[in-house]
C-alpha cells in the first residue's frame, strides 16, 4: 500500500474540445478514449477513497468558456459527484489564483494522479507547478490529450510531453497500470 495521500486531478475535461471540431475547430486527439480511461481512474480512485478534483478552465466575458456557460460544463461522461472537489481557474496553471494548493493540504495530499487537456499548456503547468510544490506526481501517459499543431500532430505533442515531464516532473503511468 501506498504511504502517500493520493488525489486525482482532472484538468479541463470540459465539454469545449470534446466538439471544437464541430465548429470548425480541430479534432480532439482520441477523445472518446481518453473518456473512457478517465472513467477508469474516477473508479479507481472512489473505491481507493482518493479525492477527486476537477480543475475548469473558465474564461471573462462572453466567451462560450466563461463561468457557467454550456461548453464550460465538465463532460458529463465524467461528470463530478457529490463529495468531488470542483475549481475554477483562470490560468493553464491549476494552482494560479486558486485554493488547490491550500485544499491538498488541508486534505494532507502528497501525491497527484493528472489527466486532463489540454496536454502542452494546463496538463504541463499542473505537473510542473505541483512538481515545485512539492507534490509527487503521477502523469496518466495516455490520459491526456490535446490537438494537432500546425508543425506537430497531437500524438507527437503527447509522446514529447510525456518525455519532457517524466524526465523529472512526474512519474509516468498508463492509465491501467495507475495505484492510488
Amino acid at each position: 500500500m501506498n504511504q502517500q495521500q493520493s488525489a486525482l486531478l482532472i484538468v479541463d475535461v470540459q465539454v469545449a474540445p470534446f466538439i471544437w471540431a464541430q465548429y470548425g475547430g480541430k479534432e480532439l486527439y482520441q477523445g472518446e478514449e481518453l473518456l473512457h480511461k478517465i472513467q477508469s481512474l474516477i473508479q479507481k480512485a472512489r473505491l481507493a477513497a482518493a479525492p477527486i478534483i476537477y480543475m475548469q478552465h473558465t474564461e471573462e466575458g462572453e466567451s462560450p468558456h466563461a463561468l457557467g456557460q454550456p461548453l464550460w460544463q465538465i463532460h458529463p461522461e465524467i461528470a463530478p459527484k457529490e463529495g468531488d472537489l470542483t475549481m475554477v481557474k483562470y490560468h493553464a496553471d491549476p494552482f494560479m489564483g486558486t485554493e488547490l494548493h491550500v485544499k491538498l493540504q488541508e486534505l494532507g495530499i502528497t501525491r497527484l494522479i493528472i489527466t486532463g487537456v489540454q496536454t502542452e499548456y494546463c496538463v504541463e503547468s499542473a505537473c510542473r507547478s505541483a512538481y515545485g510544490l512539492g507534490y509527487a506526481n503521477v502523469l496518466v501517459s495516455d490520459g491526456h490529450s490535446t490537438f494537432d499543431s500546425e508543425n506537430l500532430t497531437a500524438q507527437q505533442i503527447i509522446e514529447h510531453h510525456n518525455i519532457v515531464l517524466g524526465s523529472q516532473f512526474a512519474e509516468l503511468s498508463c492509465a491501467k497500470e495507475v495505484v492510488f
